[in-house]
């Protein structure tokens, strides 16, 4: 099982996953040795501050500020989170622009009853995606309803 299938199964809570479209990282070989090659891009899943960390220097965007903007914006982001559906694509200026998802900055929060909803049901993966029109979006599902 690859770290990433971990991380979907809900096994790895403490670590957060990136996704890196090939196409956006200015060096993208230099990430290689540490990441899954997937069709366009690569996944790391890292510890938390490492994890934030090869995000910012990959992308030049505080991860942090970037969950946030993100969040503004429900979209929908692929259950292997390797791409995304641009809720821009639906406009009228979204129909002209190319629409490739950038890169995506995940973590998984544990069942917590208590707070309810979707937390209640399981645990929560939280996905934040960036699009090539400049769109970003997030999305969240409980493990293993996608």
């Amino acid at each position: 099982m690859t770290a990433r299938e971990e991380f979907l199964a809900g096994e790895r809570l403490e670590d957060v996953l990136v996704y890196l479209n090939r196409d956006a990282v200015g060096n993208p070989d230099a990430l290689a040795e540490h990441a899954e090659e997937v069709p366009g891009g690569l996944v790391l899943v890292l510890p938390g501050e490492e994890a934030r960390s090869v995000f910012q220097g990959a992308t030049g965007i505080d991860p942090m500020a970037f969950a946030r903007e993100a969040g503004a914006t429900e979209g929908e982001v692929a259950a292997d989170l390797t791409g995304a559906s641009c809720p821009a694509r639906d406009s009228e200026a979204g129909q002209a622009a190319d629409h490739e998802v950038q890169f995506v900055f995940a973590f998984a929060e544990g069942e917590n009853p208590e707070a309810g909803g979707l937390y209640a049901e399981g645990d929560v993966i939280h996905a934040y995606a960036s699009c090539s029109c400049g769109a970003t979006y997030s999305d969240r599902w409980v493990v293993g309803e996608r």
